[in-house]
């Protein structure tokens, strides 16, 4: 992710192209909108997406409140059915959801045993590495599948539920970000926001480094000034800029980061300090489950700085609004020609491109080809 969001905080500015499209909706509509479908979409094969890997890293899988303890979870995520648990000690654990047996779906019908997921089908129970310890009605186990597959490596931090995604089942290669914000008695709890975009992940974390979009899609007045920086598996980005409000501009500051492809952070200072946690989660190669969280201060949302604390995420989720509309029909171009003013795509796309584990050994022209 790592947008630049709310470079220009005043929504009286004048509609850009893609308010055509978003212009009508408010409310629930909007909110529907950001969940749909496409339908008679081009496919993932016509818009390049399948030629895009699944990067490497840590993902949302829901939010922590949304796994009860004993409750069985369906999911699918990098184009796999997944099924998630929350056992009687309170741990969150996710594996493949196919039975070993049968074949049956453990997410649907599933239940919880002890600190087990037990099969719908056959009352197979298995652990968080995918091996099944017990079979109630046989005295023994079949030796293949006493053997763990399947599993997925699983943290809980910021509030979120975390899986580890590797194409070859590599362990965590560093760990997820927390932040003393979230939770705190001091800040509010999570104001969340959900999207699906149509498109590789790809798309939506280059964004970051697509400065001359802000002016033409977002209608700021001109570019923004950005300075991105990329160290192993962390990408940082500053910008300072003149904020809008109904009050006359001010200086403001939007830091931003990525720990890898998935788990992303904003902090706005200047209108309002807030916090933006965001999750980004491949469901299939053109098909992304977003998941912005923000937090405030208490003091500043309960205090004279209410209104404008409030108006600041509604201009961050506009912004991303508008995005979504050219992402869910973007096209991937492998090769771009980039000209001068674009931003440092090609600096982006060569830190990116680490986490593509399908893509390691070839040499950077010739990736995207592959």
């Amino acid at each position: 992710m790592g947008h630049q969001h709310g470079v220009t905080a005043d929504a009286r500015t004048a509609p850009v192209a893609v308010w055509k499209i978003l212009g009508a909706m408010r409310g629930e509509e909007l909110a529907n909108w950001r969940m749909a479908r496409i339908e008679n979409n081009a496919s993932a094969q016509e818009r390049g997406a399948d030629q895009v890997p699944y990067p490497f890293g840590w993902f949302v899988a829901c939010y922590t409140d949304e796994l009860a303890v004993g409750e069985v979870k369906p999911m699918r995520y990098f184009g796999r059915e997944l099924v998630a648990w929350r056992g009687e000690d309170g741990k969150a654990r996710i594996i493949d959801a196919y039975c070993r047996h049968l074949g049956a779906h453990m997410g649907h019908g599933g239940k919880v045993h002890g600190n087990h997921l037990e099969c719908p089908f056959h009352a197979w129970r298995y652990d968080d590495t995918g091996s099944v310890n017990e079979i109630p009605y046989s005295r023994s186990i079949p030796p293949q599948v006493k053997k763990p597959c399947g599993g997925w490596p699983t943290a809980e931090a910021n509030g979120f539920v975390w899986i580890w995604y590797h194409p070859a089942g590599e362990a965590p290669k560093w760990d997820v970000e927390t932040f003393p914000e979230v939770g705190s008695a001091d800040w509010t709890p999570y104001d969340r926001y959900d999207w699906y975009i149509h498109s590789p992940l790809q798309f939506i974390a280059e964004n970051a480094a697509d400065l001359a979009h802000f002016q033409y899609v977002h209608g700021t007045a001109n570019y923004p000034e950005a300075k991105l920086t990329f160290h192993e598996h962390l990408r940082t980005g500053l910008v300072h800029a003149k904020l809008g409000t109904p009050k006359g501009e001010i200086d403001g500051e939007i830091s931003n980061a990525s720990f890898g492809p998935g788990q992303a952070w904003t902090r706005f200072r200047g209108i309002s300090d807030t916090l933006l946690v965001a999750g980004l989660t491949p469901v299939d190669h053109d098909l992304v489950r977003v998941r912005f969280a923000f937090t405030q201060p208490k003091s500043e949302t309960e205090g004279p700085l209410a209104g404008l604390a409030r108006a600041l995420i509604r201009d961050i989720v506009k912004q991303f609004d508008q995005d979504k509309v050219i992402w869910d029909r973007q096209r991937f171009v492998a090769r771009p020609p980039i000209c001068e003013g674009d931003g440092p795509i090609a600096d982006f796309r060569r830190w990116y491109y680490q986490f593509y584990a399908e893509w390691k050994d070839k040499p950077g022209a010739d990736k995207a080809a592959a």
